[in-house]
């Protein structure tokens, strides 16, 4: 070696490793062995699975049952248009003569109905195109 700093360097490396703790510089995070699972544990989580399947089946089921109840803004008549809570008969006049809409959203951008009644109707109206049948699962 013919440069003292190149030693020193050196010299201060061999001391490091022989200092260095017996243990890795990073531990490898592991998972701790998982434990075997009952049968009353896996019962019960297969039972949770199916309840919330039957609850998942049933907002569905619902939900389809509300909307086939749902008004249909573009052939309702009068009379049923005036069975929703706050529809005048000067709104389902306006109502009428706006036919036929794209969206239920339309009555607010056609300036029909004003914003919070409409909020307070639109789930139970729709507005269905003629020729168009609903999707069915």
């Amino acid at each position: 070696m013919k440069t003292p700093l190149l030693k020193m360097a050196l010299a201060t490396l061999a001391t490091l490793v022989l200092l260095a703790p017996a243990t890795p510089l990073r531990a490898q995070e592991t998972e701790p062995p998982r434990k075997a699972e009952s049968k009353s544990a896996k019962a019960a989580r297969e039972a949770k699975a199916k309840t919330n399947a039957a609850k998942v089946k049933a907002r569905t089921k619902a939900k389809a049952e509300a909307e086939a109840k749902a008004i249909d803004i573009n052939s309702a008549t009068k009379d049923q248009l005036k069975a929703l809570p706050g529809i005048t008969d000067a709104y389902a006049d306006k109502i009428i003569a706006g036919r036929p809409y794209l969206s239920k959203a339309f009555l607010v951008t056609k300036n029909v109905l004003p914003n919070d009644l409409f909020q307070t109707l639109r789930k139970r109206i729709v507005a269905r195109q003629p020729g168009v049948k609903p999707q069915t699962r």
